[in-house]
């Protein structure tokens, strides 16, 4: 795993001072990765509790689920990152949106742009890449972006996949004061490129340099 100096040190406050402060655009950008014809301040709206009738009732659920996933994250922060701990955001995320939610796949699917078939996941096959993850001798920078690459390629679950993993790599980075990842709209294309790309050639270094030039933000 290739590691990436983490660009903040934030206190345990500022981390999550910032992540309060910036997770509708995480919804947001859910959404935007996803395809989802919303805009930000639909979206922003909907956060707010407020009807926007021009809005698919399919959209307004999926936000209404990263909102729930974000509600369970900043209120878990203390929790450590296990395979249920994964579990329990694709349960927010998913919900109502796939065969199952919340648990990992055990059938075939299939990835929109790409000939890739990410094999059926075991339990004991996904919990012990996480570990490996997660106690590498890296920053959690590193650690951040690895999750969520594995997370998006693996496809462990029905549908959600990369949503859960960009959560899972926040969880990660906010924890430790290292930042908050979220990918902009004029950074959405050359993603949707490189993630395609790391679909077909499993070569995620591309991906992660992407991602740590121009995602993560903080408090310096």
């Amino acid at each position: 795993m290739k590691n990436y100096t983490d660009k903040f040190n934030m206190t345990p406050e500022q981390s999550l001072f910032l992540a309060k402060k910036k997770w509708d655009e995480n919804v947001y950008c859910g959404m935007r990765m996803e395809n989802r014809a919303v805009t930000f301040p639909q979206t922003k709206t909907i956060l707010q509790g407020v009807n926007v009738p021009s809005v698919q009732l399919s959209d307004i659920q999926a936000i209404l689920n990263m909102r729930d996933a974000w509600q369970f994250l900043l209120g878990s922060m203390d929790q450590p990152v296990t395979l249920d701990y994964l579990c329990k955001i694709n349960e927010y995320i998913a919900r109502n949106e796939a065969l199952e939610w919340g648990k990992l796949r055990t059938g075939s699917v299939m990835i929109s742009g790409t000939d890739y078939l990410p094999p059926v996941p075991s339990a004991e096959a996904v919990a012990a890449e996480l570990a490996e993850i997660l106690t590498a001798d890296t920053s959690a920078t590193a650690k951040a972006l690895e999750a969520f690459v594995w997370g998006a390629r693996g496809q462990f679950f029905w549908d959600g996949n990369k949503r859960t993993s960009m959560t899972l790599a926040n969880k990660i980075l906010i924890a430790a004061g290292a930042g908050f990842l979220t990918i902009t709209d004029r950074h959405m294309e050359q993603f949707n490129t490189l993630l395609v790309e790391y679909y077909n050639t499993g070569d995620s270094e591309a991906l992660k340099d992407f991602l740590y030039e121009n995602t993560i933000q903080g408090i310096a």
